[in-house]
């Protein structure tokens, strides 16, 4: 994978913001040109046809932000250009992401239909719902329509969030497509974000990995309780680690080219509440619900509880089906539509004491992550089975040797998951010091060493969310 690999960190990223620093610092066009031409050249690097499919979203959703502008200047009705890209974006997603499951599961219910090989292109679901937030967003006016199809291929395509996200809404970046400033100040944060995504993703999500992936290989009669908790706690901080890290890095890279995204994560595991959790995690996606999906059907403002109760279901439903075509997803998202539901209606944590509220929480999501992480639903059943011990060991060997392997990793993980470095990044910055400053930008040079370290020496490097 060309982000994750020494030849995209040594020579692609420099070579890219030479050129943008240097022939092209005072062009602005010429810029947008650029990283649009080099943003195709990143997704095209492993897969070269699937840029094709890019090129045909980002010309088709030209078309309809034209469309859309054009009946809303002129008073007309704008539903049947937005049903047509709602069709064609979600049709898509579709045709790549979900047509080889239902054929599958027809099949099993006694169809006899031809099931294609179709490969999944690279972070599809991100871009596609930033093709139809442009769209949208233009009928909402929350941005200027774009007449330059090259400007709408460079909200879509490009490359520091096209493949894991966070999901950019157009009503964000509308300006700076145009009018963004360039600074040495935004240049030495977006490094130093850069580096603090890499060295998450490379130095814990990587480690974690093969703990997690150990645990989850086994069998239930060949996994013991402590080890399937040992996995799924390795698990829960991966995911993070993984996709919190590559949010940094892409955050830190749009800010190195003059572009300011929305933060995507904010220190999820310490909520006391499902409902606080997923205001914390993958903020992005959950806005994009919210704002296209949850408001429509009118959000919490409706006339009863059934309704708001079924707004809250179709949300999670699409939220489950967004992650992947799997019924461990499906279930995944109707687990957390069941806990907000209880914790609305139902009070569930409500006057718990606050290490209560946090620890039900976090168990919680550790569950979750449990359904999204098995292959199948049964699987998911055994390994929940095992973590509560019903026919399985208390521990084991295995179980022994990872922990011993892995307890500096997961004692890093735990305390990285608190705000913390955010406490201490305040004390600091109220008392300036160059002793300080020094010693960060040592930190910051021994992190990339360490993460580059690891890089070239080709260590197990999955990026779990390239999978959707």
């Amino acid at each position: 994978m060309l982000f994750s690999s020494s030849l995209f960190l040594f020579l692609f990223l420099p070579l890219v913001l030479l050129v943008y620093y240097l022939p092209l610092r005072r062009r602005r066009q010429g810029q947008n040109v650029f990283l649009l031409a080099a943003s195709l050249l990143f997704y095209a690097w492993g897969e070269p046809w699937f840029v094709l499919v890019m090129i045909a979203s980002i010309l088709a959703n030209y078309g309809f932000g034209l469309w859309v502008d054009r009946r809303r200047r002129a008073g007309a009705s704008c539903r049947l250009p937005l049903l047509a890209a709602a069709a064609a974006n979600l049709g898509l997603l579709f045709v790549f992401k979900y047509l080889t499951f239902v054929l599958d599961t027809l099949n099993r219910l006694g169809g006899h239909f031809a099931v294609p090989g179709i490969e999944l292109p690279i972070g599809i679901s991100f871009f596609t719902f930033q093709a139809l937030s442009y769209v949208l967003d233009v009928h909402r006016g929350r941005g200027q329509v774009q007449r330059d199809p090259l400007k709408v291929g460079l909200y879509i395509a490009f490359f520091p969030q096209l493949i894991a996200g966070p999901i950019v809404k157009y009503e964000t970046v509308a300006e700076q497509i145009d009018a963004r400033t360039e600074t040495w100040t935004d240049f030495a944060s977006g490094c130093r974000r850069f580096l603090v995504g890499l060295g998450k993703k490379v130095l814990l999500a990587n480690q974690l990995a093969v703990v997690a992936d150990r645990a989850f290989s086994l069998g239930g009669g060949e996994l013991s309780a402590a080890f399937a908790w040992l996995g799924s706690l390795c698990y829960t901080f991966q995911i993070y680690y993984d996709f919190s890290g590559y949010s940094d890095m892409a955050i830190g890279l749009g800010r190195m080219f003059g572009f300011h995204f929305l933060e995507n994560f904010d220190y999820p595991y310490v909520s006391r509440s499902i409902t606080e959790f997923w205001r914390r995690w993958h903020i992005s996606l959950s806005a994009w619900f919210r704002d296209y999906v949850y408001f429509p059907l009118g959000g919490s403002r409706v006339d009863s509880r059934a309704k708001h109760i079924r707004n809250l279901f179709v949300v999670w439903l699409l939220t489950g089906v967004w992650h992947g075509a799997n019924w461990t997803f499906l279930a995944w998202g109707l687990f957390y539509f069941v806990l907000l539901v209880l914790e609305k209606y139902g009070r569930l944590g409500r006057g718990w004491p606050a290490p209560l509220q946090g620890l039900y929480t976090f168990l919680m999501v550790n569950f979750a992550w449990v359904l999204f992480r098995a292959d199948s639903l049964g699987a998911a059943g055994r390994y929940l089975g095992a973590m509560l011990g019903l026919g399985a060991a208390g521990w084991d060997s295995l179980f022994l040797f990872y922990l011993r392997e892995n307890v500096l990793v997961l004692l890093a993980a735990s305390a990285f998951s608190v705000p913390a470095g955010r406490w201490l990044r305040k004390k600091t910055t109220a008392r300036p010091s160059l002793l300080l400053d020094v010693g960060y930008a040592v930190l910051m040079l021994l992190l990339f060493a360490a993460a580059a370290s690891f890089l070239i020496k080709g260590t197990y490097n999955p990026f779990i969310y390239f999978n959707f």
